[in-house]
């Protein structure tokens, strides 16, 4: 398996070259690099046997027929573009590990087919929704979607034509009945599995989400002649807000709450801020915790600006329920670990991944590896040679366990 696992390295460092900006690794929505990543892997693929096509979404994905007569498929595959300055192994580990899959069920004689799908696009970079590739596999693609810009004002549609595909063809992008499952493998992103010195584990579920834009209204003013008494500070407001929201997050356990994003107008030094824009993020692996938390939030907020003679106004982004795993297939995967000789392990995931949409679609599950330093979508991003290698070896025996359930 360690030559399996170099390969798998290799083939991520070799794609990272391919991008958008000299020196970074920058892969959006289909931009010109996402051809080079195709070209690349259908080559890889068809030297596998497998036939290649992309969907009017831009997935890339080949097929692979069974070795007996069952029409049944199983689904790999994760997503091959990323955010801006990005690593190099978020989403593509998954499409090279799922390319090494794919030869070790030819060594065992794996009685399904199998597709490997390069999703087009899971972070949303270029036009500011997730998940565009997998919501047309999953059969959940909005067609308004295809009106959106992007930041040099090209349409979605737009740009799909450029790439030489038709949107008008979306609808058979969908995975067809005969999917059986699908297993996406990649990086933890996190800090959990390092801290417990386990190389990988199977997710059990993956966490909800709540993204709401909050706008502070108070009052612009003279910084030097406004009596603190008399101001209504916007940011002020925000602030303590934003204090309150990492006071609740730490009391509350498994919830994560974020502000990472703030806006204010008018931005200078000597003037009392009349308006502030906040980001909202909540994750939990319980939905009830997660509304129950938001509510929280929103009636501090209301409070605070109450209090403060200004106004708090909201703006829904995302309701993501949590996505559970299947039960089915994520034990199999546990067991496989086992049979690997690592330590048996499930996490909750607390990042979004296209497997939480497949999972509406098919039965879905996913194989985390560890990240080293807990570092995702940053540079600095790494595997370890041994991780991967340890998870060629779970997905022998997941595929033998699997084969031997179907037979």
């Amino acid at each position: 398996m360690r030559e399996r696992a170099l390969r798998a390295i290799a083939e991520c460092r070799r794609i990272a070259t391919m991008t958008e900006e000299p020196g970074r690794i920058t892969r959006r929505f289909l931009t010109p690099p996402v051809r080079e990543v195709h070209a690349h892997l259908r080559t890889r693929m068809e030297a596998l046997g497998m036939t290649t096509f992309v969907d009017a979404a831009g997935n890339l994905r080949g097929q692979l027929r069974s070795t007996g007569e069952s029409v049944r498929r199983l689904i790999l595959g994760s997503h091959i573009d990323t955010v801006p300055d990005a690593g190099a192994f978020d989403g593509v580990l998954g499409v090279a590990l799922a390319l090494e899959w794919v030869g070790i069920a030819q060594e065992i004689e794996f009685p399904l087919a199998i597709e490997i799908i390069a999703f087009s696009d899971e972070e949303g970079v270029r036009f500011g929704v997730p998940f565009l590739g997998s919501r047309a596999v999953a059969g959940s693609f909005d067609p308004s979607l295809f009106a959106i810009k992007d930041a040099d004002g090209v349409t979605m549609e737009a740009a799909i034509r450029e790439f030489g595909l038709d949107p008008g063809w979306i609808g058979d992008a969908v995975l067809g009945k005969d999917a059986i499952g699908f297993v996406e493998i990649h990086i933890e992103q996190g800090p959990v599995l390092e801290a417990s010195s386990c190389s990988v584990a199977a997710v059990s579920a993956i966490v909800g989400q709540t993204r709401i834009n909050l706008v502070f209204g108070g009052h612009a003013n003279h910084a030097g002649t406004t009596p603190m008494r008399l101001r209504h500070d916007a940011l002020a407001a925000a602030a303590e807000w934003i204090v309150a929201v990492e006071a609740l997050a730490r009391r509350t356990e498994g919830l994560v709450a974020t502000v990472g994003k703030i806006g204010i107008e008018p931005n200078v030094g000597n003037v009392v801020p009349g308006v502030a824009q906040v980001s909202l993020e909540v994750r939990n692996a319980d939905d009830t915790v997660r509304a129950a938390a938001v509510g929280e939030l929103l009636a501090s907020a209301t409070s605070i600006a109450n209090r403060r003679g200004i106004t708090v106004e909201r703006k829904n982004q995302l309701e993501h329920p949590a996505v559970p795993m299947d039960e089915r297939l994520t034990s199999l995967l546990a067991d496989a670990i086992e049979a690997a000789g690592l330590p048996r392990r499930t996490m909750i995931s607390g990042a979004g991944h296209d497997a939480m949409v497949m999972a509406a679609r098919v039965p879905t599950a996913m194989l985390f590896l560890r990240s080293p330093g807990g570092i995702s979508h940053h540079h600095a991003e790494s595997v370890l040679e041994e991780d991967v290698e340890a998870s060629l070896r779970v997905g022998r025996e997941f595929l033998l366990r699997l084969a031997k359930q179907i037979g």
